[in-house]
C-alpha cells in the first residue's frame, strides 16, 4: 500500500495507524528524512513514534553524503522484498513524487556518477546569472524533463544537465519504464488548499517552538555546510540565513511558509487529483475509517487498485 499527498496533510500520522493495526511496516518516500540529525525540520517521526511500528529508510545518511535516487531506489526495493517476505504489508509513504513513483514504475535510472567539477561550473553560472538561464539550457536539450522540473529546483537541472553530457542522451529517454508486478492500492490525501496552507503554517509554527533554529545551529557546529544539498532544503535555508544575519527570524519563518506552499502546489504536480491509480480522500471530517475499509476489501481481494 502507499500514501501519498502533499507535506503537512497528516500522511505518517495515517501511516503509524494503519501499521499498528496491520502490523505493517512503513518505508519511507521523503527525501529529507533519510538524513540523520534532520529531525524537526523534516517533520521526521519521533521516537515514540519510530517505536510503535518498524520504520525503514529513515536517518539513514549524513546530510553531507551524497544520497542518489538510484540509491533509495534500490533501497525502497530491499525493504519492501524483505517486508513482503515476512509476510508482513509494506506501507509506503512520503510526498517526493521522484521517490514513489520511480518505485512504483520501475524507472531505469542513468548510473551517471556526479562530476563536481562540472556541477561547480554550473553553480557558479546560476550565481552569475540566474537559473533562468540554466532553465533554457535544459529546454534546448531535454524539453520533457525541462517541464516536469520545478525551475527553482537548481539541482535537479544541474542533474539533468550533467546526465545529458555524460551520455549525450537526454535523462527522459534514458529514464525507461518498467513497472513491477507490486499489487499495490495508493491512496492519496487531500484538502481545500487555505486548510493545507494553514496547516502547514501551524506547523512551521511549531517546528520553532521546538527548537528548529537550535537544530540548525548544532548541525553547523557538527561542521555540515549551508552550501550541502541536504542543508538547502526549506526550513533549513531560511534558518541558516537567519544564523548568518541575512534575515530577521520573522522573515525567515515567513519564506518558510511561502517555500512550503510552493513545493505543495508542486507537488500536486506528481500526484494529480485527476491521476485514477490515486484513491483520494479529503481529510476533512476523518479518513481513519475509510482508508481502512477500503485497505480491508483490497487485502481481501474484493477490491482491485
Amino acid at each position: 500500500m502507499v500514501i501519498v499527498g502533499p507535506t503537512g496533510i497528516g500522511k505518517s500520522k495515517l501511516a503509524l495507524h494503519l501499521a499498528q493495526a496491520l502490523e505493517a511496516e512503513i518505508v519511507n518516500a521523503d527525501s529529507r528524512q533519510v538524513y540523520r540529525y534532520m529531525d524537526i525540520g523534516t517533520a521526521k517521526p519521533t521516537p515514540q513514534e519510530l517505536s510503535l511500528a518498524p520504520h525503514h529508510l529513515i536517518s539513514i545518511v549524513n546530510p553531507d553524503e551524497d544520497f542518489s535516487l538510484a540509491q533509495y531506489q534500490q533501497l525502497a526495493y530491499r525493504a519492501i522484498e524483505d517486508i513482503q517476505q515476512r509476510n508482513k504489508l509494506a506501507l509506503l509513504v512520503g510526498g517526493s513524487g521522484q521517490y514513489v513513483w520511480s518505485v512504483l514504475e520501475g524507472w531505469g535510472i542513468p548510473q551517471v556518477p556526479p562530476d563536481p567539477e562540472f556541477r561547480h561550473s554550473l553553480e557558479e553560472k546560476v550565481a552569475r546569472v540566474g537559473r533562468d538561464e540554466l532553465y533554457q539550457e535544459l529546454m534546448e536539450v531535454d524539453p520533457v524533463v525541462a517541464q516536469r522540473i520545478d525551475r527553482y529546483n537548481v539541482r535537479r537541472m544541474i542533474r539533468a544537465l550533467e546526465v545529458h553530457r555524460s551520455t549525450g542522451t537526454p535523462i527522459s529517454q534514458l529514464q525507461k519504464k518498467e513497472a513491477l508486478p507490486y499489487n499495490k492500492l495508493i491512496i492519496g490525501l487531500t484538502t481545500e488548499r487555505e486548510e493545507l496552507y494553514h496547516r502547514i503554517d501551524f506547523r512551521v509554527d511549531e517546528m520553532i517552538k521546538q527548537g528548529l533554529v537550535a537544530e540548525v545551529e548544532k548541525l553547523v557546529n557538527m561542521g555540515y555546510d549551508f552550501n550541502l544539498p541536504a542543508m538547502s532544503s526549506i526550513g533549513y535555508k531560511q534558518i541558516g540565513m537567519f544564523l548568518r544575519g541575512e534575515l530577521t527570524l520573522a522573515a525567515a519563518i515567513q519564506q518558510i511558509k511561502f517555500e512550503t506552499h510552493r513545493f505543495v502546489r508542486q507537488q500536486y504536480n506528481w500526484f494529480q487529483l485527476e491521476d485514477n491509480r490515486i484513491k483520494w480522500f479529503n481529510i476533512q471530517g476523518g479518513v481513519d475509517s475509510p482508508v481502512v475499509a477500503r485497505l480491508a476489501r483490497f487485502i481481501t481481494g474484493q477490491l482491485i487498485a
